[in-house]
């Protein structure tokens, strides 16, 4: 059978890391208060190609009998897989408004699909986790602060499982603008379409400047004008010094001064997280034309050729029933992008399989005895399976091997015969107690292991 691409698949011990990936976001973004949620696969054909998704990146679901009747249904009640989880999240909120409490906090870890070309770091289907903030008519700006630290202490701990240690450069680098400077800046230097200047400014990081400027000639500009955009997206730093070389420009507006002084309070406000660099930089504006202040971008340490891996912002008109609007701020995290890539290059776990210790079976008769054994253990959360068959015991441990379960437990020959418990990585058994032994922490779960400067052992 010829495999699709696209769609991937990972192997148990490279599912480990992304479990393990996912636990650490869930942990950071629970302790922070947001709650999960999860919206299901399929949305409107006309709700999602309303937010501006062309046609043939969007999967339309249709029963079998449909297509070989030749009835496929209108556009209008047409259904489709949803391509990220903004759009159904949106929905979401307007339909369950009465029983929310405002703000709503959640985060959404979840498939979605999207009809692309697969590439590096690009597939038809992948996962998504994404955390929102969602007022009911206002949302003040100190949400997207919130928004801004709680994704950067996420991406600390996303370093950490990847095998990130204190003195290791970060995985991660969160860019953070703000779609006010922009335009109020363009708005300052006379741009009529401050939206079109954004939508050049924005590929900078695949085109060169002089080309850039050229681009910006095209939508009106003056050489002038196109130089001090230009001049502008090139301001990147890692604390609040932009503002100074932004005002050394020269360029003055009530709408500037405003983004300003966001942008500041965002970076500020994450300055003290450790693990993770956070930078202010202009050139981030994001091509969608639904953000109105605050925007993000990030850049994987070693993987830049796979562009952005998380990014969002601010969007006060996203979410309407005609009659309330539901502003928010959110940022979307491509876990597949991010970990298939990885993955590839040799990122995995330390073993395939959960189990942290195999309790051997010395004859059928007795694998009853083995099963409690198996059960003391699970009672104090230790991860154990039982020997699959009754073979000598040197097979038993070599099935052990083969599975990486590091622990064999020996039942014994109760009363006279304690069980024991052999370490298979360096030979060592002892007698021990079913009811008190327990592996070292270390060994407990699969640890992330592999992927050059940062190849060191972490547990998740």
């Amino acid at each position: 059978m010829a495999k699709l691409s696209g769609f991937p698949e990972l192997l148990p011990a490279d599912r480990a890391v992304e479990v393990a990936v996912v636990d650490a976001l869930r942990r950071v973004f629970e302790l922070h208060g947001f709650a999960n949620v999860e919206t299901r696969a399929v949305e409107p054909v006309e709700t999602l190609l309303r937010k501006g998704e062309i046609d043939k990146e969007v999967y339309v679901v249709r029963r079998i009998h449909d297509d070989a009747s030749g009835d496929s249904g209108s556009r209008s009640d047409a259904l489709a897989l949803h391509f990220d989880l903004t759009v159904p999240f949106a929905r979401y909120v307007v339909e369950n408004a009465g029983k929310l409490a405002f703000p709503f906090r959640r985060y959404q870890v979840q498939k979605v699909w999207r009809g692309e070309r697969p590439q590096q770091g690009r597939f038809r289907e992948f996962t998504q986790a994404d955390i929102d903030i969602v007022g009911d008519g206002t949302l003040p700006f100190h949400a997207d602060v919130e928004v801004a630290r709680v994704m950067a202490e996420a991406l600390a701990a996303v370093s950490r499982v990847l095998g990130a240690g204190p003195d290791d450069p970060s995985w991660f680098t969160l860019q953070v603008s703000n779609r006010k400077v922009l335009e109020g800046f363009y708005r300052g230097l006379g741009v009529a379409e401050p939206t079109a200047v954004m939508q050049v400014v924005d590929k900078l990081d695949k085109l060169p400047g002089e080309r850039i400027l050229e681009l910006l000639a095209q939508t009106g500009l003056d050489e002038t004008s196109a130089r001090a955009c230009l001049a502008l997206a090139e301001i990147s730093t890692d604390d609040t010094s932009f503002v100074e070389r932004v005002r050394e420009l020269g360029v003055e507006h009530p709408l500037l001064d405003e983004g300003l002084d966001e942008l500041a309070t965002v970076v500020a406000a994450c300055a003290d997280v450790e693990g993770v660099r956070v930078t202010a930089d202009l050139r981030i504006a994001r091509g969608l034309d639904y953000y109105t202040g605050t925007v993000f971008e990030t850049r994987m340490t070693g993987q830049e050729q796979l562009g952005s891996v998380c990014s969002g912002g601010r969007y006060d008109e996203l979410a309407s029933d005609g009659r309330r609007t539901y502003p928010g701020v959110g940022i979307s995290l491509g876990l597949s992008r991010l970990l298939v890539p990885l993955v590839a290059n040799g990122l995995t776990s330390s073993r395939p399989v959960p189990s942290a210790v195999l309790v051997a079976v010395t004859d059928e008769e007795s694998r009853p005895a083995s099963d409690a054994l198996a059960q003391q253990l699970r009672r104090r959360g230790i991860p154990t399976e039982v020997s699959s068959a009754a073979q000598k015991f040197g097979k038993q441990i070599r099935t052990a091997e083969r599975r990486g379960i590091p622990y064999v437990l020996f039942p014994g020959e109760p009363p006279s015969v304690a069980p024991s418990v052999k370490d298979i990585r360096t030979g060592d058994q002892v007698d021990v107690d079913p009811d008190t032994w327990t592996p070292p922490a270390a060994d407990l779960t699969p640890t992330v292991v592999g992927l050059g400067h940062h190849s060191k052992e972490t547990t998740p």
